[in-house]
């Protein structure tokens, strides 16, 4: 089976190379001039040059493959222009270009987000079939990415998943918050709910639904089947950081300002105006109870051990 990869460089897609290697894929990655291979220079890959955001690059680089899983995109950024060029523009160029290129295509595989969907407005987990209300620009740009997918759905077998906030080894977001946990102080705005998923399940996931017939098609949210409130995993990260932690209370009114102030220290951080928009919502769980019934998507990694694995990670490459 011949794959190709975008996003290969990032977290996730690092982790689902490594995989899709083990399984005997043969696995291309589309890269950029500028990209960094650290993650995955040791695997056995192929390499083809290309950028989402250039249609034309891409016309030559998607033919002759079986599977396309289309993880690319930015997370963060101070730039709303930014997010809608790469997430949603970059996405319509990329199915586009297998639309023309890559007729026999066996599966597109598009890595959205919860983000796209939104936050729940009445505390109950969102299925697929809640009406999607993204609250930030990198939601909307996501949710726009999955319209220009299914937009291709009757010549295309396309499959869109939606994971919420993902966790492990290599991951730069979640790391902010181990690096204050270790410091001792837990940010807290109010009680939050969250769903999780840790990047390995994620990845089986991943596969489940390239693999599955019964996904073509579809929208399924991936997540651990139990949800968390901060504080669960504050003393979660504090436990496997061996640290005591003292909550540092932080009205919701003043977080943009926070939030202001920390793009200017670093406009690439996770922590900035876009990012807030999310945080002032209490609720960000959903049902993955149709992936789990249609795909056999059933989570092996419990919250301890993966936050224990990913502070041993952080640890042992000196990231802590």
């Amino acid at each position: 089976m011949k794959a190709l990869v975008t996003g290969a460089t990032g977290f996730i897609g690092s982790h689902l190379c490594e995989e899709l290697v083990r399984r005997d894929y043969e696995v291309t990655c589309l890269i950029r001039k500028t990209s960094n291979l650290k993650w995955i220079e040791n695997i056995n890959l192929k390499f083809v040059l290309g950028d989402c955001t250039n249609r034309e690059s891409l016309l030559n680089a998607v033919a002759d493959f079986d599977v396309v899983f289309h993880l690319a995109g930015l997370t963060k950024s101070s730039s709303t222009d930014d997010f809608f060029c790469i997430n949603a523009q970059g996405t319509e160029n990329l199915i586009n270009a297998v639309a023309e290129k890559n007729q026999k295509l066996k599966r597109f595989i598009y890595l959205s987000s919860l983000a796209a969907a939104g936050p729940s407005s009445n505390g109950s987990p969102l299925r697929e079939d809640s009406e999607p209300s993204p609250v930030s620009s990198y939601g909307k740009s996501k949710l726009e990415g999955e319209k220009a997918v299914l937009r291709h759905k009757d010549s295309i077998p396309v499959t869109i998943l939606r994971p919420p906030a993902v966790y492990g080894p290599r991951d730069e977001d979640f790391f902010i918050f181990f690096k204050l946990i270790k410091k001792g102080v837990f940010p807290y705005w109010g009680k939050c709910y969250y769903s999780l998923l840790y990047v390995d399940d994620l990845v089986q996931g991943i596969l489940l639904s390239a693999e599955n017939k019964d996904a073509e098609g579809e929208i399924y949210f991936l997540s651990n089947s139990k949800s968390y409130t901060g504080e669960e995993l504050a003393m979660e990260i504090a436990s496997a950081l061996n640290v005591g932690v003292t909550q540092l209370k932080i009205p919701r009114f003043v977080m943009p300002f926070f939030a202001f102030i920390s793009e200017r220290i670093n406009k690439k951080g996770i922590i900035n105006r876009d990012k807030i928009k999310e945080l002032c919502h209490s609720h960000w769980i959903c049902d993955a109870s149709k992936a789990r019934e249609k795909l056999g998507f059933i989570p092996k990694v419990k919250i301890k051990e993966g936050i224990k694995w990913t502070a041993d990670w952080y640890r042992i490459h000196r990231w802590l």
